[in-house]
């Protein structure tokens, strides 16, 4: 990692609590990130990572989500796609039976790009109104104050939390395909691994790192550029490979940069989520979350919105967890969408919309759901609600059957795109349509 200048002098806002935004300053101390407060302007925050809240469940894989944490350090490892000279992270504890208290809680730059371990000289003690502690209350949400730390864009993050009680179960993103660590005892501080010996592929209480830059007073993070990805285990980037931000989001992000014209991109998926019911593993249903998992990110300006194929494919099968799954009709679905858009617009972002995949060999498959997603596609495509479309169907057919997922593109579930499939969906987005 090459050497950064460190020096500045940082304002801050801190962020929602119960609705209410209180706006403080803050300036260096010679590298810690701390500082004195004073009443200062707010900055021009913009998403640089984001993963929405779920309830704690079991999952797809083993997780610490209901069992929650004891005295522990949490370490997680993200991306980001902005880059700026001071940063900010936000918890919840949306779905959280108790206050949440966070002992201390560090931001570093990670070593390597992955692992528990962090670059030396870069971490951060993080603040919440000045303070090292914070109680995040039951159904809440925060921002730290800002810390001053200078991040490329596409650089990972490192975010250690001490949980110093017993927390209970835990707000948390069930699929990370990125993966967080666990010691015993407060490893905030630690630059090395060696304390955090246990792991898993979720993320906890961690629902979005924003940066700001100094540098560009009045500039592009004040323009509401960002790109919001919201949608469910197609956007969340399942089956893609974990600690390779191989995500479409990611793929998309990526070509930004290579157009020269760089916005942020952050994903707000959640696997098996849906337009119109609530689910106990899935999420809130998408026209209920929508305000706080994309509309309302600092920055966003653009959601490009993916989604329908659980509603209409849940059904289809007898397995436990895709419950509740009701006969959804393709006018439920779009009249489901029409609500994603009037949320988007009122909100003043652009609403994108997506044809859905092909679904072909699936245990989403059957003819209703086949003739449903053809109907809401073709909505898609022709009625001019959505202010662009990418046709997602389109681009990752197989030629030779078009029900069907290429085979280059194929997980092996005939539902979820590869890595190569992530990269097609990026490729299949026209950048002036965001």
């Amino acid at each position: 990692m090459f050497s950064r200048t460190r020096t500045l002098a940082v304002a801050v806002a801190l962020a929602v609590t119960a609705g209410t935004a209180v706006t403080v300053a803050q300036a260096s101390d010679g590298g810690s990130g701390q500082g004195r407060h004073a009443a200062g302007k707010g900055v021009a925050w913009s998403a640089a990572w984001a993963a929405s809240p779920q309830r704690p469940s079991t999952g797809f894989k083993a997780n610490w989500s209901e069992a929650g944490f004891d005295d522990q350090t949490v370490r997680q490892v993200v991306r980001v796609t902005e880059k700026g000279d001071r940063a900010r992270i936000r918890l919840s504890n949306a779905y959280g039976a108790s206050p949440l208290h966070v002992a201390s809680a560090t931001v570093a730059r990670t070593e390597g790009g992955k692992g528990a371990g962090v670059e030396r000289g870069s971490v951060r003690t993080l603040t919440f109104g000045g303070k090292k502690s914070v109680t995040v209350p039951a159904g809440g949400q925060l921002s730290s104050d800002a810390a001053g730390l200078d991040l490329d864009r596409f650089e990972s993050v490192t975010v250690t939390l001490h949980l110093s009680g017993t927390t209970g179960p835990a707000t948390f993103h069930s699929q990370a395909f990125a993966t967080s660590y666990r010691a015993d005892g407060d490893h905030t501080r630690d630059t090395g691994a060696d304390a955090f010996k246990e792991s898993t592929e979720s993320w906890y209480y961690l629902s979005g790192v924003d940066v700001a830059d100094s540098r560009k007073a009045g500039g592009r993070a004040a323009a509401r550029d960002g790109v919001v990805l919201f949608g469910d285990s197609i956007t969340d980037g399942f089956a893609s490979s974990t600690d390779l931000n191989r995500r479409w989001s990611d793929a998309l992000a990526e070509r930004l940069a290579k157009s020269g014209k760089p916005r942020p991109v952050v994903n707000s998926g959640i696997g098996g989520n849906m337009v119109l019911n609530d689910s106990a593993w899935y999420g809130a249903k998408g026209t209920g979350r929508i305000a706080r998992d994309a509309l309302d990110l600092p920055g966003a300006g653009t959601v490009v919105i993916l989604e329908g194929l659980n509603d209409i494919g849940f059904s289809e099968t007898d397995k436990p967890t895709y419950k509740p799954a009701p006969i959804v009709s393709a006018d439920e679905l779009i009249a489901g969408h029409r609500k994603l858009i009037r949320a988007a617009h009122d909100k003043g972002l652009k609403a994108v919309g997506a044809t859905l995949l092909p679904l072909g060999g699936s245990d989403h498959y059957g003819e209703r759901a086949a003739a449903v997603s053809d109907k809401f596609n073709e909505w898609v495509r022709t009625s001019g609600e959505y202010d662009g479309y990418v046709d997602f169907d389109k681009a990752l057919a197989d030629p030779k059957d078009p029900e069907r997922i290429r085979p280059a593109y194929d997980s092996g579930d005939h539902l979820h795109p590869n890595d190569a499939g992530y990269a097609a969906m990026a490729r299949a987005v026209d950048l002036g349509s965001l």
